[in-house]
């Protein structure tokens, strides 16, 4: 009877463990690209979630987005530098695993196009509804990324408040130096601004649709995400959004890649 009833316990417990498995495989596939995390795709409610932003960011909506490939760090001044042949920041002396900054958007597509031609693969900037996705560890209710508390900010970011005391001696840091967020990746808050696919549009959110957001057909200006070395944690709340010329380029800008499940 033990013997039995044992048997059965084994085989109730097996049966329980295989829908779970099954789930683990078909979000983590094997053949991730170097650098790469795998993002599973899925719905959340995108923008003002706290109620303290700005009009910019509402109405909250939802927002649906597929499985992609976001890089696990900032790009960095070696990456750049290998794939580019220069390297125009201006914190060299931060190091080459430092993030690549003073790189407008223009730029970035520059390096994308030789990217590519160089892998074979359509590497690309991640559109805003992908990178806040990511950025709140799969769309929760994050502030920053990785957190909702500021006593903790710290302990995830690189900004004004720990980037080096003094606003002369403020810098960019070594990407990964800090806790990665739930869906571990790095620095999506501070360090360095990060371009987005998108054009910026004031109320875009309140025409958004639901699936697979591009941003506006057509605009003045470039979205970028995140915060940066230089600015308070108002600025790198994971809904903030901040708008620049294309050709626009500073020390406290950069980005990092994305790519799709298919390329």
């Amino acid at each position: 009877m033990v013997y039995w009833l044992s048997r059965i316990i084994l085989f109730s417990v097996m049966i329980a463990l295989l829908p779970i498995a099954e789930a683990h495989s078909e979000s983590n596939p094997k053949n991730i690209p170097k650098g790469m995390v795998f993002i599973k795709g899925g719905c959340y409610q995108m923008g003002d979630t706290f109620g303290d932003g700005y009009s910019d960011e509402r109405p909250e909506h939802k927002v649906c987005v597929d499985d992609f490939y976001l890089g696990k760090y900032e790009v960095t001044q070696k990456e750049w530098l290998d794939v580019m042949g220069s390297n125009p920041s201006q914190f060299r002396n931060c190091g080459e695993n430092c993030p690549v900054e003073n790189v407008s958007w223009t730029d970035v597509q520059k390096f994308l196009r030789k990217l590519n031609e160089q892998t074979g693969r359509k590497y690309r900037l991640p559109t805003e509804a992908e990178w806040e996705y990511a950025a709140r560890s799969g769309g929760k209710k994050e502030k920053w990324s990785g957190t909702s508390y500021k006593s903790a900010l710290p302990e995830y970011a690189w900004y004004s408040s720990n980037s080096g005391g003094f606003f002369s001696k403020r810098k960019t840091h070594p990407v990964g130096g800090k806790k990665p967020n739930g869906l571990g990746l790095y620095d999506m808050t501070g360090n360095v601004w990060e371009w987005l696919s998108d054009w910026f549009g004031k109320d875009y959110y309140s025409n958004s649709p639901l699936n697979n957001p591009q941003g506006p057909d057509s605009g003045k200006l470039r979205v970028l995400r995140g915060g940066s070395w230089v600015d308070g944690r108002g600025l790198l709340r994971t809904t903030f959004r901040l708008r620049g010329t294309e050709g626009g380029l500073d020390g406290d800008t950069g980005f990092r890649i994305a790519l799709g499940t298919n390329n």
